[in-house]
């Protein structure tokens, strides 16, 4: 695994530095049909804090040319619509703080996104992404990334520059293993990762010292690894439809989960639906600190 993880690196391109260079976009239909002959700038709403534009679910399979003049834009939603090509023209919109692209039908993203320098929400979830480009890396200030129901097996190793990043969304792709770059970023309280091609989490998991959720359901991981217990900030651990079958005498140490949870939405340990050894489903049914005593015990007999 690690061998493998080595080689992506050393093929993993780092960001490069672009400047805008102005290309003009092919007029699109969709600029009158939605102005009607009004200015642009009315289209605009703005609130207290931010100034939004939002083109949800109107169908477009273009982004209209009008958009790119309205750089006072911070929060721009196009989600729910056929886009397949995200123009270079969106560096353009240097005040994007909220970007949202998710349900369109977008395979890249343009190298371009690095000049949104004050971007802190990005959701490209439910697209057909198989690649993230790696001058993403450079939007430092990005705080929360949505990826999920891509095509991605892989992340930019540079993606570790992502220092403030606290949430990262990437369940329903086919990574085969977390990306270690993943594993560098310490701010990170919430990672989503289920419904991938997972088969172990690696030792390097005890990193995310700040990590508070972390759901890995849906996968094909094969053992509990201890060094999760080192992560004693989680509240939330989802490891529901897994092939686990031993669990850690280390796991009385998640101090912070406080039952055995059922509902997806709740607090706790969720490890159903796993074929966990006997008497482990029985303890299960007793609650967390029967499940915490059986194996505080076992681990000093």
């Amino acid at each position: 695994m690690g061998a493998r993880q080595s080689r992506a690196s050393s093929k993993d391109k780092g960001p490069r530095r672009i400047l805008f260079t102005g290309r003009r976009q092919k007029f699109s239909p969709w600029d009158d049909a939605l102005l009607s002959g009004r200015d642009p700038r009315s289209l605009l709403k703005r609130g207290m804090h931010h100034v939004s534009f939002s083109l949800v679910t109107r169908g477009m399979t273009d982004i209209p040319d009008f958009l790119w003049g309205l750089s006072e834009v911070q929060k721009l939603n196009l989600s729910h619509n056929q886009l397949r090509v995200l123009p270079p023209e969106v560096g353009k919109l240097t005040r994007i703080v909220v970007l949202n692209l998710c349900g369109n039908r977008l395979k890249s993203l343009p190298r371009e996104v690095s000049l949104l320098q004050c971007l802190r929400v990005l959701f490209v979830n439910m697209n057909c992404l198989t690649e993230v480009p790696a001058e993403l890396s450079l939007c430092r200030k990005l705080e929360v990334l949505s990826l999920s129901h891509n095509c991605l097996s892989q992340l930019p190793a540079c993606f570790a520059d992502l220092s403030r990043l606290r949430k990262l969304n990437l369940s329903h792709n086919v990574f085969a293993h977390i990306p270690m770059c993943v594993f560098s970023l310490k701010e990170l309280t919430f990672l989503h990762v289920g419904s991938n091609r997972l088969e172990n989490i690696a030792e390097s998991i005890q990193h995310l010292t700040s990590l508070q959720i972390f759901i890995a359901e849906g996968n094909n991981i094969h053992s509990f690894p201890r060094s999760l217990c080192l992560v004693t900030s989680l509240e939330l651990l989802n490891l529901n439809n897994n092939d686990i079958q031993t669990l850690p005498g280390e796991l009385h140490l998640l101090c912070r989960l406080v039952r055995i949870a059922w509902n997806p939405m709740d607090k706790g340990l969720h490890i159903s639906h796993n074929p966990l050894s006997k008497p482990l489903p029985e303890l299960v049914e007793g609650g967390l600190q029967m499940l915490f005593g059986y194996l505080k015990d076992k681990k000093h007999t």
